[in-house]
């Protein structure tokens, strides 16, 4: 075992974010740690680093082990160019390696005994930086670069001229060349273009160490992680298998806390209608029972509701009016920038309904051809025609179709003046954000928090075309789903362009790859397209490490766990309890009539009691009582029975 949480808790003033939090890694493993935006993922990622302290508990090292920790911002030294802030992680190697050829200077020129100690203290040193592996370092730190998606022309490039995402995989890079025994990345893909991203993937299914990541990315997770380690609620639980694993567990365990909730308030009802009857049944004895049962039921630990899987994000994307069959016709589409060419020659048309992917590369112009769709740029040449009725919802990953300085609820009214006061906090807290949530600038909101409110726009837009700028980015795998369900559900058309090759699966029936200028058509999902690429000999094929196609409902992973026991009985078995259940219906019902008809009679014999001629007639009024005795005690056999026919 390389790490050890035990009985971590946090809290930040009233709000509690950990809680009793226990698990642990053992040596080589793969591990992630999953929730929703605000679970505490990071939180507890720098507990264990040590940049946070916890309220209680321990978290412990193994001996001797090492740990890197790569945060979403991690930090690098901008007076470095590229590649020498890498190679600073081998410092110790330069060391060493300037030490080699001082003494194979030193050689030249000493004889005798103080040559011999000198050649003894040379293969010590060469040893050494073997062990190293000194002789290959410079390989591999060309490797990692390249890897991570930097060309060799960019080496020299100075780190204070990157950018955020450029710079964090500098810091990625310098990490991975450190080679700890425990590697702890927070949200590692988020800079990443999807070869970069299998490269990691391949990087760190290889690695020696263990690894400890906190991802999104669920087809990432997919391929690396054995252990999942989910935070919801505060509370922590550790579930074998990597993502698509731990989400049919995570349905399985569900429905079976709903199942066991469900028939506890069943049992609940039950006893409380056995308790009100048995009242008023207002015998001394039938009392004492329910109070019996009252008392009972006062100890039962009442199970929570499980929350409703998705339950609180609500989109619904619909079409206001249909558009015609050709939807979008691009031909021969050219760009360039400082003149360098992106592409000079593109053509491709979609369809009514058509949901269409492009993918590739950074830098190779995908949300390019998006904004030169949405006019927003304007091309070299080529031309780009709208089909009939074709309205147009945009959704930026920069979000510059949001205003910084509106309210959400400004952003919302001043789109779509039509809509009254509680129209519009209604469709904000359809995407979470309530009361006073509603008056906070955009400027203030989280990426999360802005991609909810683009997609509030979006949903109220109702436009027949959709164009989608990584629509998935910062959000969480909740948001995700619910976006994937909205998608798949979408009657429009969808031209969209993602790293996201989970969400590529769920949502696409064709892939646009850009790639030297040019685009390549694959009718599919991603899977089809991994598969067409390798059959093609340009990629080896991924191993998605699942038998189940993405998008297949957990459900069908199992069907007999959420089959009702009875379609496991024949029909003669079926037919025989059926019969079974309303002869004891049939009991009760008559038992119950039988009551009430005694009670009628024993108010009667009350009324006729009380009668003066009745009064005055001894003999009468003995008929009556031993009659009421007799009523009194067929009561209680009857309650008996209907307490016993009543469970």
């Amino acid at each position: 075992m390389i790490l050890s949480c035990q009985n971590i808790e946090k809290a930040f003033l009233e709000k509690q974010v950990l809680k009793n939090c226990s698990f642990h890694i053992e040596d080589c493993e793969k591990a992630a740690i999953v929730g929703i935006n605000g679970a505490g993922k990071t939180t507890l990622l720098r507990i264990i680093v040590g940049e946070m302290e916890p309220d209680s508990g321990v978290v412990a090292f193994a001996r001797d082990k090492t740990f890197g920790y790569l945060a979403q911002d991690s930090a690098v030294n901008t007076d470095n160019t590229i590649y020498d802030e890498l190679l600073s992680v081998k410092q110790h190697l330069l060391d060493l390696e300037a030490r080699i050829r001082e003494a194979e200077l030193d050689m030249k020129r000493l004889s005798g005994p103080e040559l011999d100690a000198l050649m003894e203290k040379y293969a010590d040193l060469t040893h050494a930086f073997e062990m190293e592996n000194g002789y290959a370092y410079k390989s591999e730190l060309t490797g990692v670069l390249k890897g991570l998606g930097f060309s060799e022309e960019e080496f020299s490039k100075p780190v204070s001229t990157l950018s955020g995402g450029q710079k964090t995989r500098v810091a990625l890079g310098k990490l991975l060349l450190q080679s700890p025994d425990l590697i702890i990345l927070d949200e590692p893909t988020n800079h990443l273009d999807m070869s970069s991203i299998a490269w990691l993937e391949t990087y760190l299914l290889n690695y020696k160490g263990s690894v400890l990541i906190v991802s999104h990315d669920r087809y990432f997770l997919d391929k690396i992680a054995s252990k999942i380690i989910e935070i919801d609620n505060t509370k922590v639980t550790v579930f074998s298998g990597n993502y698509s694993d731990y989400a049919a567990k995570k349905e399985m365990l569900r429905q079976a806390q709903l199942s066991a909730y469900l028939n506890q308030q069943a049992q609940i009802r039950h006893q409380e209608e056995v308790i009100a009857k048995l009242k008023s049944f207002n015998r001394e004895k039938s009392i004492r029972r329910a109070e019996s049962r009252e008392k009972m039921l006062s100890k039962i630990e009442v199970l929570d509701k499980p929350a409703e899987v998705r339950a609180d994000m609500h989109l619904e994307l619909t079409p206001r009016i249909e558009s015609g069959n050709d939807v979008l016709t691009v031909e021969h589409l050219a760009k360039a920038f400082d003149g360098q060419a992106l592409f000079d020659d593109l053509s491709f048309s979609l369809k009514r309904g058509e949901h269409v992917a492009v993918i590739g590369d950074n830098g190779t112009g995908k949300t390019t051809i998006l904004r030169l769709i949405n006019g927003l740029l304007a091309p070299d040449k080529g031309k780009i025609v709208l089909g009939s009725k074709v309205q147009v919802g945009y959704y930026d990953q920069e979000h510059h179709v949001l205003h910084p300085d509106k309210t959400l609820f400004e952003e919302i009214s001043d789109a779509y003046p039509v809509l009254n006061n509680t129209e519009i906090r209604n469709t904000l807290a359809a995407f979470l954000f309530t009361g006073d949530d509603v008056y906070k600038r955009i400027q203030e909101l989280s990426g999360g928090e802005r991609g909810r409110v683009s997609l509030a726009k979006l949903m109220l837009s109702e436009s027949n075309f959709l164009i989608l700028d990584e629509p998935t980015n910062h959000l969480d795998i909740t948001s995700k789903e619910i976006l994937e369900d909205a998608l798949n559900h979408y009657s429009g058309t969808v031209l969209y362009v993602s790293h996201d090759r989970y969400f590529i699966n769920r949502t696409a029936h064709r892939i646009l790859e850009l790639s030297g200028g040019t685009l390549t058509q694959y009718l599919g999902n991603y899977d089809y397209y991994l598969e067409k690429k390798a059959q093609l000999g340009a990629l080896q094929p991924e191993n998605t490490g699942r038998e189940r196609p993405f998008g297949t409902p957990f459900a069908a992973l199992s069907p007999s766990a959420s089959e009702p026991s009875s379609a496991k009985l024949s029909w003669q078995e079926q037919k025989e309890k059926e019969a079974a259940r309303r002869k004891k219906e049939n009991a009760l019902k008559k038992c119950e009539e039988q009551i009430a008809s005694l009670e009628e009679r024993d108010r009667r014999i009350d009324a006729e009691m009380a009668e003066p001629s009745v009064a005055t007639d001894v003999a009468k009024l003995q008929k009556l009582s031993r009659e009421k005795d007799e009523i009194s005690e067929k009561l209680l056999e009857l309650m008996d029975e209907w307490e016993r026919l009543s469970e």
